[in-house]
Order: C-alpha cells, then sequence, then structure tokens
C-alpha cells in the first residue's frame, strides 16, 4: 500500500512539473519587494531570513511554479500581475485594468472600450477609442511636455504652477466658445 501510494505521489509531482510554464515568479517577486522596502537592511535581512526558514519563499515560489505561471503561459495574463480597479465618478464607474503596456477603461454601465497608452520612442501618452488614437501630452523633457490645444494646435507648458495656469488661460477660451 505505501509503495502505491509513494508512486502516485511522485507521478502526481511529475505530471503537475510537466505542466509548469516559465512565467514571471509574480508572486515571489512581489513578497521580494515588499521585504525590499520594509525598512533599513538589517531589518530587511531579518525578515529575509525569517520568511527563509519559515518556508513563505519556498511557498511562493512553488505557487509561482506549478499554478501562477501555468495560468499565465495558457491565458496570457499572471493573476498576480494583472489587477483590475473600480473606480466610482459622477459619470459611472470604470473598470481600470493595467497591463503593463497601458490601461485597458471600461465604462460598466455602457461597455464603452478606451486605451491608455504610453510610446516609449516618443515618451507620448494616448487615448486610443474608436479604432482612432488621439495623442494627449508629450514629454520633452524633465520640466516641459507639449499639450494640444483644442483647436489642434500643440502648446509647449512648462511644468510648473504658472505653466499649468498659463495652459489653461490658452485652452480655456477656446474651450468655451465651444460650449
Amino acid at each position: 500500500m505505501k509503495k502505491l501510494i509513494l508512486s502516485a505521489a511522485v507521478a502526481a509531482l511529475l505530471c503537475s512539473s510537466m505542466t509548469s510554464c516559465m512565467g514571471k515568479f509574480a508572486l515571489t517577486r512581489n513578497l521580494y519587494a515588499w521585504n525590499d522596502q520594509i525598512s533599513n537592511k538589517f531589518v530587511n535581512e531579518l525578515v529575509f531570513f525569517a520568511f527563509w526558514v519559515l518556508p513563505v519563499y519556498e511557498v511562493c515560489g512553488i505557487a509561482d511554479l506549478f499554478v501562477l505561471n501555468t495560468i499565465e503561459f495558457w491565458s496570457g495574463d499572471n493573476p498576480m500581475t494583472s489587477s483590475t480597479k473600480s473606480i466610482d465618478t459622477d459619470h459611472g464607474r470604470y473598470l481600470v485594468k493595467c497591463d503593463g503596456k497601458g490601461y485597458d477603461i471600461t465604462l460598466q454601465e455602457t461597455g464603452e472600450k478606451y486605451r491608455l497608452d504610453f510610446a516609449q520612442d516618443t515618451r507620448t501618452w494616448s487615448l486610443q477609442f474608436n479604432d482612432k488614437e488621439y495623442p494627449l501630452i508629450t514629454f520633452i523633457d524633465d520640466t516641459h511636455v507639449s499639450m494640444p490645444l483644442p483647436g489642434g494646435e500643440w502648446e509647449t507648458v512648462e511644468l510648473s504652477q504658472a505653466g499649468v495656469l498659463a495652459y489653461k488661460a490658452s485652452a480655456s477660451p477656446i474651450m468655451m466658445a465651444r460650449k
């Protein structure tokens, strides 16, 4: 009987290891990142050692290896890295999902979908809606951005209170005329 149970356990372990897939090991990395920001390096080391002795890191690694990485391989999303937040506003409830490259935004009541993306090469945030892309802001340097005006022109804005007020003054007359 013992031999049968041992053989079944070994077979189950081999089968589960064959279904494991390479992934981000997000649970283990999140735990490590949390430990790294607790306090100073001595407290971090004590927590790290305690988590190693009480097999917290081992359990997270096994969960990543056999479950979370497999889900990530087959679905494309790791449950630990993809997050959907619900945001209630005066205009309705929005569901916002971050995929590490941008944000998918859905108005829950109507199902309207928006995509907010950052293009690294142009340093521009843009909004995609109804198969059209609308650039929102382009970073020029650490103290300046380029912002669109309602008429289609772009204005360079200094990242300061004075710069923001100047941009509002430029955009406000045009916005008021549209209403």
